[in-house]
């Protein structure tokens, strides 16, 4: 018997599906919207989407767990990847990555309590000429310093309003 939250969820994951449609060659973009809709992509979505695409639940697992964009652990709005590659080390990389933890209260890996933001490694981003590097969400931010630490995170604040957010325990079924 579902419950009142998976029904609501297996309409949304209905949506998204049918807007890329069944073929095995959607299972990323689906996947991509599952995330940026619910910030995690349960093992409750993964069934459902297998179903709906007619394929085994462990290949749609397989490709969560592989691609480090999608992840089965809840995820803040706001995922700043900071760059890790030689370039922005030597770009000063490490102050960034002090700032970043000082001003959020968190380790790269972890969550805030508020469910806002997410510290994580980047391998390469691309911007090696620009370092150091950060991404927030699919926002490039390049010569990053500790000054602009600031900024960059009042600017996700101010775009963050209290109805955006639900929870993070609403969201995993």
């Amino acid at each position: 018997m579902l419950t009142t939250q998976q029904e609501k969820l297996m309409g949304e994951l209905k949506a998204i599906v049918e807007k890329h449609g069944t073929d095995r060659s959607a299972l990323i973009p689906i996947l991509q919207d599952v995330q940026k809709c619910y910030h995690t992509i349960s093992d409750f979505a993964m069934q459902v989407i297998a179903d709906m695409l007619g394929i085994h639940p462990v290949e749609v697992n397989s490709v969560v767990t592989f691609y480090a964009f999608l992840n089965e652990k809840y995820h803040g709005k706001f995922v700043i990847r900071l760059c890790r590659t030689i370039s922005c080390e030597m770009a000063g990389k490490a102050a960034v990555a002090r700032q970043l933890e000082n001003d959020l209260g968190i380790k790269f890996g972890e969550t805030t309590d508020d469910g806002r933001f997410t510290l994580e490694w980047a391998n390469c981003i691309g911007m090696c000429d620009q370092g150091p590097a950060m991404l927030v969400n699919d926002q490039v931010f390049t010569r990053v310093t500790p000054e602009k630490v600031h900024d960059i995170l009042q600017m996700c604040e101010q775009s963050f309003g209290p109805h955006t957010l639900q929870k993070a325990e609403e969201h995993v079924l």
